[in-house]
């Protein structure tokens, strides 16, 4: 089971702050740093300095780490239209030497788009829109060179566009989650490579991720060729005084955690890991991090828990 850095920024982040997170995964030995993509914090924190954006962060770490993965969980298709975030995200992957994976939902905080006069559209139209934006984004990265794209939808429309730049990578990896019982699946079955379910319990992971190999069977692709993965949010500690103190630094309680998340000593941990692989099929897990300062957490987690995982 790989393990994955994700990162809050809107609770209260830096560039810098992020650097070095990134930073520290890279050299622990994690497969990837990934980040939310939202302009607006959550809760009683104070946010400050502010949000970050996750392309121009991602076109800076880029080019200040050397091996570790970048991502989004996920992009918010509410922000940005298709050719453009295409662009953006070819380049970011083209300054990474090809370490890009690209995560998109449908925007959902409306709270963000008003305080930012940004259109929220009712779930509706919001889906319809994501379902196209994945069509042009990927429809623009798979035109060959030389060759024009166009699209006509209902909402967005391209005509002879050059579909430049190109991702450095043949194909960037595709992310697809949530927990819709319909559409979600046969979106993933269409396009994803990876499919994620995001601080959700394990008997709801099993449903899901068979709706996702239904969907995928239904269309004749194999469900195999999806990775699954879950986001959890993690307090681990050497013992359950450094697992208490964690906890209490994020605002949340233990025993709530070691429920809903992962929260304990690294033997619990990767138990509690353990028990997911067996029942979802998991073989990839994002971990959120909401304190960016505790960089001994991270470090810890590399040492204690991830060698049990690959044995």
């Amino acid at each position: 089971m790989e393990l994955r850095i994700f990162t809050e920024p809107q609770q209260g982040a830096s560039y810098d702050d992020l650097l070095r997170v990134a930073r520290t995964a890279e050299d622990a030995g994690y497969g990837a740093f990934f980040r939310s993509d939202h302009y607006l914090k959550m809760g009683s924190v104070d946010g400050l300095p502010g949000p970050t954006d996750p392309w121009i962060t991602f076109a800076g770490l880029a080019r200040e780490t050397r091996t570790i993965r970048l991502g989004t969980l996920m992009t918010a298709a509410t922000f940005r239209y298709p050719g453009p975030l295409a662009i953006s995200v070819a380049q970011v992957d083209q300054m990474s030497g090809g370490r890009v994976e690209f995560g998109l939902g449908a925007g959902w905080y409306e709270a963000e788009h008003t305080a930012y006069g940004l259109p929220f559209p009712p779930v509706r139209e919001r889906f319809e829109r994501y379902e196209e934006q994945l069509d042009i984004i990927t429809g623009l990265w798979g035109t060959p060179l030389g060759e024009t794209y166009s699209f006509q939808g209902k909402h967005y429309q391209l005509t002879d566009s050059p579909a430049l730049p190109k991702p450095a990578q043949a194909r960037i990896p595709v992310l697809i989650g949530g927990q819709g019982v319909k559409r979600t699946p046969a979106l993933a079955a269409k396009h994803a490579d990876e499919f994620n379910l995001p601080f959700v319990g394990i008997d709801f992971a099993v449903e899901q991720f068979a709706r996702v190999d239904a969907a995928c069977r239904e269309i004749g692709r194999d469900p195999a060729e999806i990775t699954r993965s879950a986001a959890l949010v993690v307090a681990v500690g050497k013992d359950d005084a450094e697992v208490s103190r964690r906890a209490d630094a994020i605002g949340r309680e233990v025993d709530e955690l070691r429920l809903n998340g992962l929260a304990g000593t690294p033997a619990e941990v990767v138990q509690r890991l353990g028990e997911w692989r067996e029942r979802t099929g998991i073989s990839r897990v994002y971990l959120q991090v909401l304190d960016l300062s505790d960089l001994d957490h991270v470090e810890l987690v590399a040492s204690e828990v991830a060698p049990q995982l690959r044995s």
